[in-house]
């Protein structure tokens, strides 16, 4: 009979441990992260062309090819971007922008008495005053740029961050 009555409570408790197991208790840690799935409608997955598409959309960005999209004649970045300006031509900056002359003989260009603001050595560089290469520039005012030393008849190859017109 004892061993009867020890099947029977063993079974009881097989039993009720299987309903207990076989219940989805929510615990806390699966209630927080239930708040927002990645892929849900609350928090959907976009692709990077997607964002890049809607930044060009409202303007503050190069589209969806990750490269400038803007005119030869001149363009606005950000970040740094490579330009290439032809021998005899001049790159005017708008205020604000920076560059630096990575490779060819670069000259300062302004139409007045004051010039551009070389970080690298702290000097104001004034017209017609070759610009070091690997050095920083900072254009104060619109109106002034970089062009190519006389003479010289390879292109320019500057890094440049702000807005700029090669004429």
């Amino acid at each position: 009979m004892k061993k009867y009555a020890l099947r029977i409570v063993l079974a009881v408790v097989l039993v009720g441990a299987g309903i207990i197991a076989g219940v989805n208790w929510p615990t806390t840690l699966e209630a927080e992260s239930n708040a927002t799935v990645p892929g849900s409608a609350d928090d959907p997955v976009v692709t990077k062309s997607y964002v890049d598409e809607q930044i060009a959309k409202a303007g503050g960005g190069s589209g969806s090819s990750g490269g400038s999209q803007q005119p030869e004649t001149g363009g606005t970045s950000a970040k740094l971007e490579v330009v290439s300006v032809p021998a005899g031509k001049t790159l005017i900056a708008n205020e604000g922008t920076e560059v630096v002359v990575r490779a060819g003989k670069a000259v300062v260009y302004t139409t007045d008495s004051n010039g551009v603001a070389d970080l690298t050595d702290g000097k104001d560089l004034t017209n017609g005053k070759a610009i070091p290469a690997n050095h920083h520039m900072l254009f104060p005012r619109a109106g002034r740029g970089v062009t190519t030393a006389a003479g010289y008849t390879k292109s320019l190859t500057l890094l440049v961050r702000g807005s700029y017109v090669i004429q």
